[in-house]
């Protein structure tokens, strides 16, 4: 790698990290991976409180018999993190707390005399017949065979997130058809064949345009995510990003809770 490259990035990380410590003061708290690990022990991983035995213990014990939102405040947590959590624990409400919080609601007594009652005719009913154009409805309408101002026709390209893709039909009015297909995909399989289960089509060269058969490689799902895993970075990149992560839910959640 070049001298020079590599003295740039090392700058910008400098400059990166003193960002960082600055952003901590500001919030008030303390190094990630130094006291606030030390004190929490393995509850705190990269910034994220992990769920323990005793919590789960509790969250059994109370989420069938309570509203979520006490469990929450119980538990110092989140709503969405104990829905989560429940989710998979496969916890559910009990038939009896449910039934009180029917019972407890007034929504049947509110919503009654807004329903439509049994035998309810619609007031358009019969209206909307084969040829029903009133007023200047007809010379309005889309007539048969219209095509919208965007449309393409077939063999066309696009770019999506720097991948490219073709039109290959237009079946507009077909639930379920595929009228794009990924390029470098059809490239490759048009050479070798369906794309196995569990497999994908990798860039050699990286770049997502390139799509000439000789830098196509089919890779399984394991093996790709692994070349794009933040482990792949240098440790104290990986660290940085990770806390930045968590100063950006920080910020989120202060910002929402202001009026």
């Amino acid at each position: 790698m070049n001298r020079v490259i590599v003295i740039d990035w090392c700058a910008q990380f400098s400059e990166l990290k003193k960002r960082v410590a600055e952003l901590e003061s500001l919030l008030g708290r303390p190094p990630l991976r130094a006291s606030r690990a030390e004190k929490c022990g393995d509850r705190f991983r990269a910034g994220k409180r992990l769920w323990n035995p005793c919590d789960d213990k509790l969250l059994r014990k109370l989420y069938p018999h309570e509203s979520t939102q006490s469990v929450a405040v119980k538990l110092r947590r989140t709503v969405s993190s104990v829905y989560g959590r429940a989710g998979k624990l496969g916890l559910a409400k009990t038939d009896e707390f449910i039934a009180s919080l029917v019972a407890s609601s007034r929504l049947g007594e509110v919503g009654a005399r807004f329903r439509f009652g049994k035998g309810h005719v619609p007031a358009n009913k019969g209206l909307r017949r084969p040829g029903y154009a009133p007023g200047r409805m007809r010379e309005t309408q889309f007539k048969k065979g219209h095509l919208p101002l965007n449309h393409m026709p077939l063999g066309s390209t696009r770019l999506v997130d720097g991948y490219l893709y073709r039109k290959i039909a237009d079946t507009r009015h077909v639930p379920w058809t595929r009228n794009w297909v990924v390029e470098h995909v059809r490239v490759w399989e048009e050479a070798n064949g369906p794309l196995p289960p569990g497999h994908a089509i990798a860039f050699k060269n990286g770049d997502r345009t390139d799509i000439r058969l000789g830098n196509l490689e089919c890779i399984t799902r394991r093996e790709l995510m692994a070349r794009n895993s933040v482990h792949n970075l240098p440790k104290e990149l990986v660290g940085v990003i990770q806390l930045m992560g968590v100063l950006n839910r920080q910020i989120n959640k202060r910002s929402k809770a202001q009026p």
